[in-house]
């Protein structure tokens, strides 16, 4: 299924092309990842892993050793990947997904994110205001003060000092030095927030429950509240779930109902919203400008595809 949508405000300059992929399966898929325009990734409910070596066009299954809810998938380069999720699971890969291998964490809280700025450097965050840290590739794990008993839900680093965390009740954590030490934020709602991401050192993007969207220009210190309108059609804000931005001014938010935002210019309009699933969103990943995969309920993969 391909359908042409033509955007609206602040991008009304080029078209999308939307395909909906087979997945062969209805389990929820909560994260997805594309390193390249070939290789990709998608995990979900009951322990669900699967591999795409063609751009999404087939769609493999790999045994994961586990029935928990994965939440998330993040590869650092093509072999080297992890998955989190439920009860303080967490796995490996080291040969791009063929196979995985649990890692121990001294935590039963769900994991709910990670992010990774090397093979070796990454970080996990979870329930309750987890955070583990490792320097050497998941050979150890070192637990690190969130300072926070939030849940905490994502995470995005610039490099391996600079990074931010994000969760419920309006949580913002920054860190300058790796996550020695890390800094709540100053929010002016308590609005839980899903995902963070930031285009530079100064500025970011996070988004969560009934349209919360918020943005930051100085690094994280404020954060000004630009959450989106309802719009003509909509009787509920939606929560938005995944943001990304693909260069300082191309930015895309998915969310609950399929919905997708975009923006062309740097975040001061966004398109109106257009559903482009049946189903919930949770999973979003660029591997460049002009294609991206969302992933959602019901084993929903959509590849975006930007005329532009």
């Amino acid at each position: 299924m391909i359908l042409a949508v033509p955007q609206s405000v602040g991008s009304a300059d080029s078209n999308l092309s939307i395909t909906t992929q087979a997945s062969s399966t209805k389990s929820t898929l909560m994260s997805i990842q594309f390193r390249t325009l070939l290789q990709g990734w998608a995990v979900g409910t009951g322990g669900i892993i699967l591999k795409s070596v063609d751009g999404g066009k087939k769609w493999k299954r790999v045994k994961s050793g586990t029935a928990a809810l994965l939440t998330s998938v993040f590869f650092a380069d093509l072999s080297t990947g992890w998955v989190t999720g439920a009860g303080g699971f967490l796995s490996r890969t080291t040969n791009g997904g063929e196979s995985w291998l649990p890692q121990s964490l001294d935590t039963q809280q769900p994991l709910y994110g990670m992010y990774f700025t090397s093979p070796m450097v990454g970080w996990v965050v979870g329930g309750s205001g987890t955070i583990f840290h490792t320097r050497d590739g998941g050979q150890h794990w070192v637990e690190q003060a969130s300072g926070t008993t939030a849940a905490l839900y994502a995470a995005h680093f610039l490099n391996d000092q600079k990074g931010a965390i994000v969760g419920a009740l309006g949580t913002v954590l920054s860190t300058d030095d790796g996550g020695i030490t890390w800094t709540p934020q100053e929010m002016q709602s308590a609005v839980t927030l899903f995902d963070v991401f930031f285009t530079d050192a100064a500025t970011g993007w996070a988004v969560g429950n009934a349209g919360a969207l918020f943005q930051t220009t100085d690094g994280g210190g404020k954060w000004v509240d630009q959450t989106l309108p309802c719009g003509k059609t909509c009787t509920r804000l939606t929560d938005l779930l995944k943001v990304r931005f693909t260069s300082p001014q191309e930015g895309w938010i998915v969310g609950e109902r399929g919905m997708l935002y975009r923006t062309s210019d740097g975040g001061h309009t966004w398109s109106e919203g257009r559903s482009i699933a049946p189903t919930s969103l949770f999973g979003l990943s660029f591997p460049d400008a002009m294609h991206g995969w969302a992933s959602g309920e019901n084993g929903t993969i959509v590849h975006l595809q930007s005329g532009r």
